[in-house]
């Protein structure tokens, strides 16, 4: 059945980009979508977000069919609406204007009141150089960490 903490992560995230500012938004869904995600049956590794005639919308975000759906069963990758204040869409809005600048999914999760939440991201990629400067500054923690244990 349904899992009673469901935390879907985009590990990769962090990785691949610098990340600014994050809001949390809820999503609109349908009633399949959201008995399909707390079943744990969603994705959000490629998803990102676009803005669409003064709205936020979350697109590439795979969210499985519900295996007991008839015909009322969703799209799995449709688009699905954010839902957020006017003043985080204006600081959005803006963000996306500039050339390089994206909106990613970070997490989606269920709130306490039960609704499914999503946290994202105005994110910047990262160049080659910048991941590996990463890859080296995990290595070395790594091995200083690996050193204090002994």
């Amino acid at each position: 059945m349904a899992s009673p903490q469901l935390n879907i992560r985009n590990k990769r995230a962090r990785f691949e980009y610098h990340l600014e500012d994050s809001f949390l938004a809820g999503i609109v869904l349908s009633g399949t979508e959201i008995k399909s995600i707390r079943n744990g049956k969603a994705s959000i590794l490629e998803a990102y977000g676009i803005f669409h005639e003064g709205e936020v919308w979350v697109r590439n975000m795979f969210v499985n069919e519900y295996e007991n759906g008839t015909f009322y069963n969703h799209k799995p990758r449709a688009d699905r609406k954010l839902l957020l204040n006017k003043k985080e869409i204006n600081r959005i809005e803006k963000f996306l204007k500039v050339k390089g600048n994206t909106l990613i999914a970070l997490k989606l999760f269920l709130s306490d009141k039960g609704w499914v939440k999503i946290e994202i991201a105005c994110a910047v990629g990262k160049k080659l150089h910048d991941k590996r400067h990463d890859l080296k500054m995990k290595d070395d923690q790594r091995e200083m960490d690996r050193a204090l244990k002994r």
